[in-house]
């Protein structure tokens, strides 16, 4: 390597080993920086590794050099993220549905670079979320990028939407045509990744599970329904549709145990408003998409919750009970 362009990388190659090499509890002298140096084939003298170490430090790097006994010891203090950070967004990759079994090594691969090699050993580890069914459709990743693209450019976009049938095979809805939405929002609910966009030609607002759209295209007109999306809120709109099956949004009047009142908060939100009905119970009202999976949602929670009203929504729940009641005989 010529000495120039070998010296012009010396700075590069030194930020690379202690960025690699080194950590709290993993630190260098200055003869195995001088090794490490020698591997990549770069000679360096002593007194310029000083000078060195100080320009990193002006550029950012928060190098630490500690004397023990006669030798400087020199490791990698603070960093972009701490180690328990990227534990919580490994954990967090691998324990997402719709990201692929492939794309979450393929992540978790690049999340390892932004520590040493030995903290990254810690981050090779597997999280077993109730055994969870990783999605397989591999393009979900860039139909993220693709719907982000759309939106801060205020386009439209197109896609095809699929189905499993019977044979566990792709199935494509309407035929195989394309499906035309002004996309607004991306939500993740119950570890799906949705897309809440504007149908034009119904004048409805919609979801699509991302993991089912293909062949996703921008269509370079401005977006429909951005008076109804000013005052639209995501996170109400998710929580609302249970399951993300869409129904009529009614208020449903619901009864429950004491003991139930955090997981009423962790759906509806710590806003709702609780009604004390005696020393066991309590009552809320609630504006929900009134569907089977909030049906479903409600019959989980056995003898602790019970829907009040209105009428149709009793009858609803019993007509459920007299269905299963049935089914089961």
């Amino acid at each position: 390597m010529a000495k120039g362009i070998s010296q012009k990388l010396k700075l590069l190659y030194l930020m690379e080993i202690f960025l690699d090499k080194t950590d709290e509890e993993h630190s260098l002298t200055m003869p195995e920086i001088l090794s490490f140096l020698e591997s990549y084939g770069i000679h360096a003298e002593r007194k310029s590794i000083y000078s060195d170490i100080e320009a990193l430090r002006v550029y950012g790097i928060d190098i630490i050099g500690v004397k023990k006994n006669r030798n400087y010891y020199y490791h990698v203090g603070n960093r972009n993220f701490e180690l328990a950070e990227l534990k919580l967004l490994v954990d967090s990759v691998q324990s997402s549905k719709f990201i692929t079994a492939k794309k979450s090594s393929q992540l978790i691969k690049k999340l390892e670079k932004c520590t040493s090699v030995y903290e990254a050993k810690q981050l090779e580890r597997q999280v077993y979320v109730s055994e969870r069914i990783k999605t397989m459709n591999e393009s979900i990743y860039y139909n993220v990028d693709c719907i982000h693209y759309a939106i801060i450019n205020n386009f439209k976009i197109k896609f095809k939407y699929f189905r499993w049938n019977i044979d566990k095979k792709m199935e494509l809805r309407k035929n195989g045509q394309f499906y035309e939405v002004s996309p607004w929002a991306l939500c993740w609910n119950s570890d799906n990744y949705y897309l809440v966009g504007y149908d034009s030609e119904n004048n409805l607002v919609k979801h699509y599970r991302v993991d089912k759209m293909l062949n996703i295209n921008t269509i370079e007109e401005e977006r429909d329904g951005k008076e109804l999306f000013e005052k639209f809120d995501t996170a109400i709109y998710s929580n609302k549709l249970f399951g993300m099956f869409g129904s009529a949004e009614e208020t449903i009047k619901l009864e429950f145990e004491n003991e139930l009142v955090g997981v009423v908060i962790d759906r509806f939100g710590k806003n709702v408003v609780i009604h004390k009905k005696d020393k066991e119970h309590f009552v809320v009202n609630v504006n929900v998409a009134f569907s089977n999976q909030f049906i479903g949602w409600i019959i989980a929670l056995g003898k602790g919750a019970k829907i009040l009203g209105p009428k149709f929504a009793v009858e609803r729940m019993k007509e459920e009970v007299t269905r299963l009641c049935e089914q089961y005989k």
